[in-house]
């Protein structure tokens, strides 16, 4: 499959992922809808690893890349609760546009951390998508 196309797929599971997770969390604390989503995540992720052959792979993960996966999966897990709060008490029209702002600081972030090349075509699309973001979020 191609990047692309994953990455497709990708952005029409979190815009449904932001849809179901608004109607579910209407009578739920958003701390426990978290804990919820996660260890479902947990049991689908662990069965397609297992499915594919791969656990036996886990002792070979030096140990760069496993304090890099759990800083993501802290990360991760921070995003995911301050998420479904803001979902909670807020509208998803709104809520979503703001944490899509991950895309621009994930541009940042590359840049400084990645020392990935950014040209002018990038930093004009980052201002756009910064300020359909906000347009969008802040619109009466």
């Amino acid at each position: 499959m191609a990047w692309y196309l994953a990455a497709f797929l990708s952005a029409v599971f979190a815009a449904l992922t932001s849809i179901f997770a608004k109607i579910g969390i209407k009578a739920v604390d958003s701390n426990l809808a978290t804990a919820i989503r996660t260890t479902v995540i947990l049991f689908i992720t662990w069965g397609i690893v297992a499915f594919q052959g791969n656990l036996s792979t886990i002792n070979t993960i030096p140990k760069t890349s496993w304090i890099f996966l759990v800083l993501s999966a802290i990360a991760t897990g921070a995003s995911w609760l301050f998420y479904f709060y803001a979902l909670k008490v807020g509208e998803a029209s709104k809520v979503v546009p703001i944490d899509k702002l991950s895309l621009v600081l994930t541009i940042v972030f590359a840049a400084l951390i990645l020392k990935e090349k950014i040209n002018l075509q990038i930093v004009i699309g980052a201002l756009l998508m910064t300020a359909g973001s906000l347009l969008i979020a802040y619109a009466k």
